[in-house]
Protein backbone atom coordinates (compact mmCIF):
# COMPACT_ATOMS: atom_id res chain seq x y z
CA UNK A 1 0.00 0.00 0.00
CA UNK A 2 1.40 3.39 -1.01
CA UNK A 3 1.38 5.88 1.85
CA UNK A 4 0.11 9.42 1.29
CA UNK A 5 2.89 12.01 1.68
CA UNK A 6 2.70 14.32 4.67
CA UNK A 7 1.10 17.58 3.49
CA UNK A 8 3.45 20.50 3.00
CA UNK A 9 2.47 24.08 3.78
CA UNK A 10 1.47 24.47 0.13
CA UNK A 11 -0.78 21.41 0.45
CA UNK A 12 -2.23 22.72 3.68
CA UNK A 13 -3.01 26.08 2.07
CA UNK A 14 -5.09 24.26 -0.53
CA UNK A 15 -6.72 21.91 1.99
CA UNK A 16 -7.62 24.77 4.32
CA UNK A 17 -9.13 26.75 1.48
CA UNK A 18 -11.25 23.80 0.35
CA UNK A 19 -12.31 23.16 3.96
CA UNK A 20 -13.29 26.81 4.29
CA UNK A 21 -15.45 26.57 1.20
CA UNK A 22 -17.48 23.91 3.02
CA UNK A 23 -18.03 26.10 6.09
CA UNK A 24 -19.97 29.31 6.73
CA UNK A 25 -19.51 32.56 8.62
CA UNK A 26 -16.60 32.84 11.08
CA UNK A 27 -15.36 29.28 10.50
CA UNK A 28 -15.13 29.88 6.77
CA UNK A 29 -13.24 33.13 7.38
CA UNK A 30 -10.87 31.48 9.86
CA UNK A 31 -9.97 28.65 7.48
CA UNK A 32 -9.49 30.96 4.51
CA UNK A 33 -7.36 33.30 6.62
CA UNK A 34 -5.18 30.37 7.71
CA UNK A 35 -4.96 29.21 4.09
CA UNK A 36 -3.56 32.58 3.01
CA UNK A 37 -1.17 32.65 5.98
CA UNK A 38 0.12 29.10 5.32
CA UNK A 39 1.96 30.28 2.23
CA UNK A 40 4.02 32.62 4.44
CA UNK A 41 4.86 30.35 7.37
CA UNK A 42 8.64 30.04 7.36
CA UNK A 43 8.54 26.61 8.98
CA UNK A 44 6.66 23.54 7.79
CA UNK A 45 3.67 22.81 10.01
CA UNK A 46 4.65 19.13 9.98
CA UNK A 47 8.06 20.04 11.43
CA UNK A 48 6.45 21.88 14.32
CA UNK A 49 4.34 18.85 15.16
CA UNK A 50 7.36 16.54 14.90
CA UNK A 51 9.23 18.78 17.34
CA UNK A 52 6.37 18.69 19.84
CA UNK A 53 5.52 22.36 19.34
CA UNK A 54 2.06 23.86 19.10
CA UNK A 55 0.59 24.72 15.73
CA UNK A 56 -0.82 27.86 17.32
CA UNK A 57 2.69 29.31 16.99
CA UNK A 58 1.84 29.79 13.32
CA UNK A 59 0.22 33.00 12.16
CA UNK A 60 -3.59 32.91 11.84
CA UNK A 61 -3.83 29.55 13.65
CA UNK A 62 -5.99 29.26 16.76
CA UNK A 63 -6.91 26.06 18.60
CA UNK A 64 -9.81 25.13 16.30
CA UNK A 65 -7.83 25.66 13.11
CA UNK A 66 -4.86 23.87 14.70
CA UNK A 67 -7.05 20.79 15.22
CA UNK A 68 -8.06 20.86 11.55
CA UNK A 69 -4.42 21.11 10.44
CA UNK A 70 -3.39 18.30 12.79
CA UNK A 71 -6.11 16.10 11.30
CA UNK A 72 -4.75 16.81 7.80
CA UNK A 73 -1.22 15.94 8.94
CA UNK A 74 -2.18 12.75 10.77
CA UNK A 75 -4.56 11.48 8.11
CA UNK A 76 -3.89 13.19 4.80
CA UNK A 77 -7.02 13.13 2.63
CA UNK A 78 -6.85 11.53 -0.81
CA UNK A 79 -4.95 13.68 -3.26
CA UNK A 80 -7.07 15.95 -5.44
CA UNK A 81 -6.05 17.65 -8.63
CA UNK A 82 -4.96 21.12 -7.49
CA UNK A 83 -6.60 24.20 -8.88
CA UNK A 84 -4.40 25.16 -11.88
CA UNK A 85 -4.30 28.73 -10.60
CA UNK A 86 -2.69 27.52 -7.36
CA UNK A 87 -0.14 25.15 -8.86
CA UNK A 88 3.63 25.64 -8.82
CA UNK A 89 3.95 28.38 -6.19
CA UNK A 90 6.65 28.35 -3.51
CA UNK A 91 5.79 28.94 0.13
CA UNK A 92 8.02 30.93 2.46
CA UNK A 93 9.15 27.63 3.99
CA UNK A 94 10.23 26.51 0.49
CA UNK A 95 12.06 29.80 0.00
CA UNK A 96 13.95 29.60 3.27
CA UNK A 97 14.93 25.98 2.61
CA UNK A 98 16.15 26.82 -0.92
CA UNK A 99 18.23 29.77 0.23
CA UNK A 100 19.74 27.75 3.08
CA UNK A 101 20.84 25.20 0.48
CA UNK A 102 22.12 27.98 -1.82
CA UNK A 103 23.48 30.61 0.60
CA UNK A 104 25.41 32.44 -2.14
CA UNK A 105 22.17 34.08 -3.24
CA UNK A 106 21.93 36.05 0.01
CA UNK A 107 25.64 36.37 0.73
CA UNK A 108 25.93 39.77 -0.93
CA UNK A 109 23.36 42.54 -1.28
CA UNK A 110 21.63 43.12 -4.58
CA UNK A 111 19.27 45.48 -6.38
CA UNK A 112 15.50 45.40 -6.52
CA UNK A 113 14.50 45.95 -10.14
CA UNK A 114 10.75 46.49 -9.86
CA UNK A 115 9.24 48.89 -7.31
CA UNK A 116 6.17 51.14 -7.44
CA UNK A 117 5.46 54.50 -5.79
CA UNK A 118 2.54 56.88 -5.42
CA UNK A 119 3.41 58.14 -8.90
CA UNK A 120 1.29 55.20 -10.05
CA UNK A 121 -0.33 52.64 -7.72
CA UNK A 122 2.23 52.26 -4.93
CA UNK A 123 1.65 53.29 -1.31
CA UNK A 124 4.93 55.14 -0.71
CA UNK A 125 6.12 58.41 -2.24
CA UNK A 126 9.34 58.20 -4.24
CA UNK A 127 11.73 59.24 -1.47
CA UNK A 128 10.15 56.86 1.06
CA UNK A 129 10.23 53.93 -1.37
CA UNK A 130 13.92 54.60 -1.99
CA UNK A 131 14.67 54.77 1.72
CA UNK A 132 12.74 51.55 2.34
CA UNK A 133 14.80 49.67 -0.24
CA UNK A 134 18.02 51.22 1.02
CA UNK A 135 17.09 50.44 4.62
CA UNK A 136 16.88 46.69 3.98
CA UNK A 137 20.25 46.60 2.26
CA UNK A 138 19.46 46.83 -1.44
CA UNK A 139 22.27 48.21 -3.61
CA UNK A 140 19.92 50.13 -5.88
CA UNK A 141 16.26 50.28 -6.80
CA UNK A 142 14.50 50.59 -10.13
CA UNK A 143 11.42 52.78 -9.87
CA UNK A 144 9.03 51.12 -12.31
CA UNK A 145 5.73 52.91 -12.08
CA UNK A 146 3.07 52.08 -14.64
CA UNK A 147 2.71 53.73 -18.03
CA UNK A 148 -0.13 55.83 -19.34
CA UNK A 149 -2.59 53.27 -20.74
CA UNK A 150 -3.00 51.47 -17.40
CA UNK A 151 -5.39 54.07 -16.04
CA UNK A 152 -6.66 51.75 -13.29
CA UNK A 153 -3.13 51.89 -11.82
CA UNK A 154 -2.75 55.68 -12.26
CA UNK A 155 -0.38 55.15 -15.18
CA UNK A 156 2.00 58.02 -15.92
CA UNK A 157 1.84 60.32 -18.91
CA UNK A 158 4.98 61.44 -20.74
CA UNK A 159 5.00 64.64 -18.70
CA UNK A 160 4.66 62.85 -15.36
CA UNK A 161 7.39 60.38 -16.33
CA UNK A 162 9.73 63.24 -17.17
CA UNK A 163 8.93 64.96 -13.88
CA UNK A 164 9.63 61.75 -11.96
CA UNK A 165 12.93 61.48 -13.80
CA UNK A 166 13.97 64.93 -12.62
CA UNK A 167 13.13 64.01 -9.03
CA UNK A 168 15.13 60.76 -9.32
CA UNK A 169 18.10 62.71 -10.68
CA UNK A 170 17.89 65.03 -7.67
CA UNK A 171 17.76 62.05 -5.30
CA UNK A 172 20.82 60.53 -6.94
CA UNK A 173 22.72 63.80 -6.56
CA UNK A 174 21.86 63.81 -2.87
CA UNK A 175 22.94 60.17 -2.48
CA UNK A 176 26.22 60.87 -4.26
CA UNK A 177 26.87 63.88 -2.01
CA UNK A 178 26.37 61.60 1.00
CA UNK A 179 29.12 59.34 -0.31
CA UNK A 180 26.91 56.28 -0.73
CA UNK A 181 27.02 53.93 -3.72
CA UNK A 182 23.25 53.40 -3.61
CA UNK A 183 21.50 54.66 -6.74
CA UNK A 184 17.97 54.95 -8.09
CA UNK A 185 17.33 53.78 -11.66
CA UNK A 186 14.93 55.76 -13.85
CA UNK A 187 12.65 52.98 -15.06
CA UNK A 188 9.09 52.12 -16.02
CA UNK A 189 6.74 49.14 -16.21
CA UNK A 190 5.41 49.86 -19.67
CA UNK A 191 2.30 48.35 -21.21
CA UNK A 192 2.93 46.29 -24.33
CA UNK A 193 -0.07 45.67 -26.53
CA UNK A 194 -1.02 42.44 -28.30
CA UNK A 195 0.82 43.48 -31.48
CA UNK A 196 4.03 44.20 -29.57
CA UNK A 197 3.69 47.97 -29.69
CA UNK A 198 4.27 50.11 -26.61
CA UNK A 199 2.00 52.68 -25.03
CA UNK A 200 4.80 55.25 -24.60
CA UNK A 201 6.68 57.07 -27.37
CA UNK A 202 10.27 55.95 -27.80
CA UNK A 203 11.54 59.49 -27.20
CA UNK A 204 10.02 59.54 -23.70
CA UNK A 205 11.80 56.28 -22.85
CA UNK A 206 15.22 57.31 -24.11
CA UNK A 207 16.36 58.92 -20.80
CA UNK A 208 15.41 55.83 -18.78
CA UNK A 209 17.92 53.38 -17.32
CA UNK A 210 15.69 50.32 -17.69
CA UNK A 211 12.40 49.59 -19.45
CA UNK A 212 10.23 46.69 -18.34
CA UNK A 213 7.63 45.63 -20.91
CA UNK A 214 4.54 43.89 -19.56
CA UNK A 215 1.14 42.63 -20.67
CA UNK A 216 -1.80 43.98 -18.67
CA UNK A 217 -4.72 43.21 -20.99
CA UNK A 218 -6.27 40.08 -22.50
CA UNK A 219 -4.70 37.95 -19.76
CA UNK A 220 -7.38 35.25 -19.67
CA UNK A 221 -7.33 34.23 -23.32
CA UNK A 222 -6.70 30.51 -23.73
CA UNK A 223 -5.24 30.29 -27.23
CA UNK A 224 -1.52 30.24 -27.94
CA UNK A 225 0.14 33.65 -27.46
CA UNK A 226 3.63 32.87 -28.78
CA UNK A 227 3.49 35.47 -31.54
CA UNK A 228 2.45 38.09 -29.00
CA UNK A 229 5.55 37.37 -26.91
CA UNK A 230 7.87 37.39 -29.90
CA UNK A 231 6.46 40.75 -30.99
CA UNK A 232 6.97 42.19 -27.50
CA UNK A 233 10.56 40.95 -27.37
CA UNK A 234 11.27 42.48 -30.77
CA UNK A 235 10.06 45.89 -29.61
CA UNK A 236 13.37 47.81 -29.46
CA UNK A 237 12.34 49.87 -26.44
CA UNK A 238 11.79 46.83 -24.19
CA UNK A 239 14.80 45.72 -22.10
CA UNK A 240 13.07 43.22 -19.80
CA UNK A 241 10.01 41.03 -20.41
CA UNK A 242 8.19 41.51 -17.10
CA UNK A 243 6.13 38.84 -15.27
CA UNK A 244 5.93 36.88 -18.54
CA UNK A 245 3.11 34.40 -17.90
CA UNK A 246 0.94 37.00 -16.13
CA UNK A 247 -0.44 34.44 -13.69
CA UNK A 248 -1.95 35.33 -10.30
CA UNK A 249 -2.33 32.87 -7.43
CA UNK A 250 -5.91 31.63 -7.13
CA UNK A 251 -7.16 34.05 -9.80
CA UNK A 252 -5.76 33.17 -13.22
CA UNK A 253 -3.38 30.62 -14.72
CA UNK A 254 -1.82 33.13 -17.09
CA UNK A 255 -1.07 32.99 -20.78
CA UNK A 256 -0.03 29.98 -22.86
CA UNK A 257 2.82 29.96 -25.35
CA UNK A 258 5.51 27.86 -26.93
CA UNK A 259 7.89 28.85 -24.16
CA UNK A 260 10.93 27.28 -25.80
CA UNK A 261 10.41 29.54 -28.80
CA UNK A 262 9.80 32.59 -26.57
CA UNK A 263 12.96 32.03 -24.56
CA UNK A 264 15.01 31.20 -27.65
CA UNK A 265 13.93 34.56 -29.08
CA UNK A 266 14.96 36.36 -25.88
CA UNK A 267 18.31 34.58 -26.01
CA UNK A 268 18.90 35.45 -29.66
CA UNK A 269 18.24 39.17 -29.31
CA UNK A 270 19.72 39.61 -25.83
CA UNK A 271 16.63 40.58 -23.88
CA UNK A 272 16.23 39.90 -20.17
CA UNK A 273 13.31 38.03 -18.66
CA UNK A 274 11.98 38.90 -15.25
CA UNK A 275 11.39 36.78 -12.19
CA UNK A 276 8.64 38.75 -10.47
CA UNK A 277 9.03 37.88 -6.81
CA UNK A 278 5.55 38.86 -5.67
CA UNK A 279 4.33 35.72 -3.86
CA UNK A 280 1.07 35.79 -5.83
CA UNK A 281 2.97 36.01 -9.14
CA UNK A 282 6.28 34.09 -8.87
CA UNK A 283 6.62 34.66 -12.58
CA UNK A 284 8.78 33.14 -13.97
CA UNK A 285 7.99 30.02 -11.98
CA UNK A 286 10.77 27.56 -11.18
CA UNK A 287 9.60 25.38 -14.07
CA UNK A 288 9.65 28.20 -16.62
CA UNK A 289 12.92 29.60 -15.28
CA UNK A 290 14.55 26.20 -15.80
CA UNK A 291 13.29 26.22 -19.37
CA UNK A 292 14.67 29.73 -19.90
CA UNK A 293 18.09 28.53 -18.74
CA UNK A 294 17.87 25.49 -21.02
CA UNK A 295 17.02 27.72 -24.00
CA UNK A 296 20.02 29.96 -23.37
CA UNK A 297 18.43 33.12 -21.98
CA UNK A 298 21.43 35.17 -20.90
CA UNK A 299 19.97 37.91 -18.70
CA UNK A 300 17.53 37.85 -15.80
CA UNK A 301 15.96 40.62 -13.74
CA UNK A 302 14.38 40.08 -10.32
CA UNK A 303 11.90 42.52 -8.82
CA UNK A 304 9.88 42.50 -5.64
CA UNK A 305 7.11 44.37 -7.51
CA UNK A 306 6.59 46.12 -4.18
CA UNK A 307 3.56 48.36 -3.85
CA UNK A 308 3.47 48.53 -0.03
CA UNK A 309 6.33 48.43 2.52
CA UNK A 310 6.06 44.75 3.52
CA UNK A 311 6.44 43.67 -0.11
CA UNK A 312 9.99 44.99 -0.36
CA UNK A 313 11.01 41.93 1.67
CA UNK A 314 9.54 39.51 -0.87
CA UNK A 315 12.54 39.71 -3.19
CA UNK A 316 13.66 36.44 -1.56
CA UNK A 317 10.96 34.58 -3.49
CA UNK A 318 12.66 35.60 -6.72
CA UNK A 319 16.11 34.69 -5.41
CA UNK A 320 14.84 31.24 -4.40
CA UNK A 321 13.25 30.67 -7.80
CA UNK A 322 16.52 31.58 -9.52
CA UNK A 323 18.51 29.31 -7.21
CA UNK A 324 16.19 26.33 -7.68
CA UNK A 325 16.08 26.83 -11.46
CA UNK A 326 19.85 26.91 -11.82
CA UNK A 327 19.97 30.48 -13.13
CA UNK A 328 23.64 31.56 -13.28
CA UNK A 329 23.99 34.27 -10.65
CA UNK A 330 26.42 36.26 -12.79
CA UNK A 331 23.62 36.58 -15.37
CA UNK A 332 21.25 38.24 -12.91
CA UNK A 333 21.25 42.00 -13.42
CA UNK A 334 20.46 42.59 -9.73
CA UNK A 335 24.00 41.59 -8.78
CA UNK A 336 25.56 44.16 -11.11
CA UNK A 337 26.39 47.73 -10.01
CA UNK A 338 23.73 50.27 -10.98
CA UNK A 339 25.86 51.87 -13.68
CA UNK A 340 26.39 48.46 -15.31
CA UNK A 341 22.68 47.73 -15.34
CA UNK A 342 21.96 51.05 -17.02
CA UNK A 343 24.92 50.60 -19.36
CA UNK A 344 23.69 47.17 -20.44
CA UNK A 345 20.28 48.57 -21.33
CA UNK A 346 21.74 51.60 -23.08
CA UNK A 347 24.07 49.55 -25.27
CA UNK A 348 21.36 47.01 -26.02
CA UNK A 349 19.01 49.71 -27.21
CA UNK A 350 21.76 51.45 -29.20
CA UNK A 351 22.79 48.48 -31.30
CA UNK A 352 19.69 46.29 -31.07
CA UNK A 353 21.74 43.17 -30.40
CA UNK A 354 23.30 41.20 -27.58
CA UNK A 355 24.90 43.57 -25.08
CA UNK A 356 27.23 42.68 -22.24
CA UNK A 357 26.78 43.93 -18.72
CA UNK A 358 30.46 44.69 -18.39
CA UNK A 359 31.46 48.28 -17.72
Amino acid sequence: MVSTPTPSNADLADLLWRAGDAETDHRRRALHRASRAARFWDEEAADLVAAGRSLTELRAVGPWVADRILAFLEGPPPAEEPDPARRGFLTMADVRRALEEHPEWEREPCADLQVHTTDSDGALPLAEAVETARGIGRTCVAITDHSQSLKIANGMSEERLADQGRRIDALNRTLAAEGTDFRVLRSIEMDVFVDGSADMPAASLEPLDLVLGAFHSRLRVTDDQTDRYVAALRNPTVDVLAHPKARMYGRRVGLSADWRRVFAEAATIGKAVEIDATPARQDLSVELARLAVAEGVRWYSIGSDAHVPIEFGFLVFGLAIAALAGVPRDRVLNFRPPEEIAGWARRRRADGSEATAEA
